[in-house]
């Protein structure tokens, strides 16, 4: 199972949400190049970065600070936030992204998830933020109509190969992830599942990895301290 160190930006900072409420910032780093390059320092094996701007707002609003820490590390990084076309997963891709995150539009534009998908096929990952059993849009801002477990079915049969799982209710507040919401996603895809939201603990990574999910996005307990990226190396082989 990889862990992935989360590096949220807004303003060209490297900052913490609580409950994706983006009146509920923490910022922890001015420079997101040197937070990248101490990650790498720490053994990771893969980034999450998300243009917090660009998910509120529908365009990569960060896209220099982002392109800076691609030039700066050797890391494969996948990237979220305001990527609502081809031509923009496009040029991720050409700039050296591993992976694409498709969230709003990948909910309210079939077509265009699609075309991607097939394109790109292995490039795209699509976010599942969700809220009581719906997904939600725009930034967390707005809960559809779709429920979670429809929704990832749906992506399975258009072929996509990976998605993240965030609960919103647990996202930045330490309590631990939604193990049952996180299991029931795993029992009905063979997608790859990456889990997301109020990790805490080195025991909630074992956890998840009982699971079998592939992946785990952490955030806030690294930069709080919680437990060192370090230590997942020796407990999750």
């Amino acid at each position: 199972m990889i862990v992935y160190p989360a590096i949220d930006i807004k303003g060209g900072k490297c900052v913490r949400l609580t409950q994706g409420l983006k009146d509920q910032e923490k910022v922890y780093y001015n420079n997101p190049i040197d937070v990248s390059l101490m990650w790498e320092k720490q053994g990771a094996k893969f980034l999450h970065i998300v243009d917090l701007d660009g998910a509120f707002n529908g365009t990569s609003e960060n896209k220099a600070v982002i392109k800076g820490i691609i030039d700066e590390i050797n890391l494969p990084i996948q990237v979220g936030g305001g990527i609502r076309s081809l031509e923009t997963i496009e040029e991720w891709l050409d700039l050296g992204i591993e992976r694409v995150i498709l969230g709003t539009k990948a909910l309210l534009d079939r077509d265009m998830l699609l075309k991607a998908v097939k394109t790109y096929p292995s490039k795209i990952v699509v976010s599942i933020d969700a809220k009581n059993g719906y997904v939600t849009t725009e930034g967390w801002v707005k809960t559809s109509r779709v429920k979670v477990l429809d929704f990832v079915t749906e992506l399975q049969e258009m072929g996509t190969s990976a998605i993240i799982y965030t609960d919103i209710s647990r996202d930045g507040m330490l309590i631990g992830p939604n193990l049952e919401g996180i299991k029931r996603v795993k029992e009905t895809t063979s997608m790859e599942v990456i889990a997301s939201g109020g990790i805490a603990s080195i025991e909630d990574l074992l956890k998840l990895k009982a699971i079998g999910v592939e992946g785990a996005i952490v955030g806030k307990a690294l930069y709080e301290n919680r437990f060192a990226l370090r230590e997942t190396e020796v407990v999750l082989p």
